[in-house]
């Protein structure tokens, strides 16, 4: 399981550092409210970059796929889906 999540995060963090390569060379040409949405999605694909390096150092320790709020494994499912998730669902509902 740890070398698929590790090929699944390094797929995530491409995917967003090729987003973020992409607003960067179109930064020149917006208006203001382009800009302000250019902004805040800038800083939601750096905090998902954040999350994908905690989640491959989880890879690399040991712990991944474990919640660390409750021990218990997060299903296979739900790390299919948002693979650099820290919390199983019960405890990420309680965290937010």
């Amino acid at each position: 399981m740890s070398h698929d999540a590790h090929l699944r995060l390094e797929h995530e963090r491409d995917s967003r550092l090729t987003q973020l390569q992409a607003m960067q060379a179109g930064d020149g040409a917006g208006r203001e409210a382009e800009e302000q949405v250019m902004l805040a999605q800038r800083d939601t694909i750096e905090r998902v970059l954040k999350e994908i390096e905690a989640a491959l150092a989880r890879v690399r320790d040991g712990s991944y796929g474990t919640c660390p709020t409750c021990a218990k494994p997060i299903p296979v499912e739900r790390l299919e889906i948002l693979p650099y998730t820290q919390f199983c669902v019960p405890c990420q509902r309680r965290t937010a």
